[in-house]
């Protein structure tokens, strides 16, 4: 009978252990992913060819960010997020053309940023639609920039 009873003690630490473990996985995970001002200070520490990663994850939070803002309602939060994405996207071409260094993952960033914005610009109001088409207009001319890079007339390879 001692032996069921230490049985049945030991499972349920076990169970309480894997419960606490599991509400306490998203307070860590969270706790883990910096926040986009602390991503913004490590960009000027960051070295040349980090640069246009850093620039193109606060971009793509940004875009997350605003996603979420024009959900709320909060169009002027979302206006603020976009603003972000234009500046840290074109830092990314910058730093990325500079360096040489992810200029394709850089582009493809950007593009499914349009894409994203696409499907963003449909779901919102006609008067935040004005926006977003800018946001969108911009990043396209960001892409262009970066294949032209990539990609320049009249080299042969």
């Amino acid at each position: 009978m001692g032996f069921a009873r230490e049985h049945l003690r030991v499972g349920w630490v076990a169970a309480l252990s894997l419960l606490l473990s599991a509400l306490a996985a998203p307070a860590m995970l969270a706790r883990d992913q910096p926040t986009i001002e602390e991503l913004k200070g490590r960009v000027a520490n960051a070295s040349a060819g980090e640069r246009p990663v850093l620039c193109i994850h606060i971009s793509e939070r940004q875009l997350d960010a605003a996603d979420k803002f024009y959900v709320a309602g909060d169009h002027e939060q979302g206006k603020a997020a976009l603003v972000d994405v234009i500046a840290f996207s074109e830092l990314a071409r910058d730093y990325a053309i500079q360096s040489h260094k992810h200029e394709k993952p850089s582009e493809i960033a950007i593009r499914k940023m349009t894409r994203k914005l696409t499907d963003m610009k449909h779901a919102v109001s006609h008067e935040d639609q004005d926006q977003i088409q800018t946001t969108i207009d911009r990043l396209e001319q960001i892409r262009d920039d970066l294949l032209a890079a990539m990609f320049p007339k009249g080299a042969k390879k």
